[in-house]
């Protein structure tokens, strides 16, 4: 082992490194879990073999998501469908594929607290498209959100109609003539 190596052994026994936490993949928590796991492993498994600091990694994704996620990526790697380089590259994808959530859940938040107020029912109906969109929310659960943010009087006059809609552009187009008359 050369001066450096030796040099890095000698620190990696003095450095004391917190072990991470555990990832159950909630999306809020996945850049300090990578971020954790890159010192570790720059500290304590530099020496170790790709596979092998993969693995290690593997046996903190534990819990919620992270467990389908887990099982889904190693069939992915047993069946050499997908290969990782480095362990840097690994990380890369947990932190892609949680990170997505992160996204997700600033739509869904912001669709939760949007509100006709003061505008057109057209105005809003491009707002709550724009805020929709990336949120997940598909379907009845769009059309229920859609329902609770429009005003009073129009959600009334939707909820009065004789037949049923089915889909939330035929709420919007609804709303909209509702709005017009």
């Amino acid at each position: 082992m050369g001066g450096e190596g030796r040099a890095a052994a000698a620190l990696a026994e003095v450095t004391e490194v917190v072990k991470p936490q555990i990832f159950d993949g909630t999306p809020l928590k996945v850049s300090r879990f990578v971020g954790a796991y890159r010192i570790y492993i720059k500290t304590r498994l530099r020496e170790v073999l790709v596979e092998a600091q993969i693995n290690w990694v593997f046996s903190y994704v534990q819990g919620g998501s992270a467990d389908i996620w887990e099982e889904n990526i190693s069939e992915e790697l047993e069946a050499g469908e997908i290969k990782f380089e480095s362990v840097g590259e690994f990380l890369a994808e947990i932190k892609k594929e949680f990170r997505r959530g992160d996204k997700e859940l600033v739509k869904v938040a912001e669709l939760k607290r949007i509100e006709q107020g003061g505008r057109t029912i057209e105005e809003f109906v491009q707002d709550f498209k724009r805020t929709a969109r990336g949120s997940g929310y598909k379907g009845r659960p769009l059309i229920e959100e859609f329902k609770r943010a429009i005003n009073g009087n129009i959600r009334r006059k939707l909820m009065e109609a004789e037949d049923q809609l089915g889909s939330i552009k035929q709420w919007f187009k609804r709303a909209i003539t509702l709005d017009r008359n």
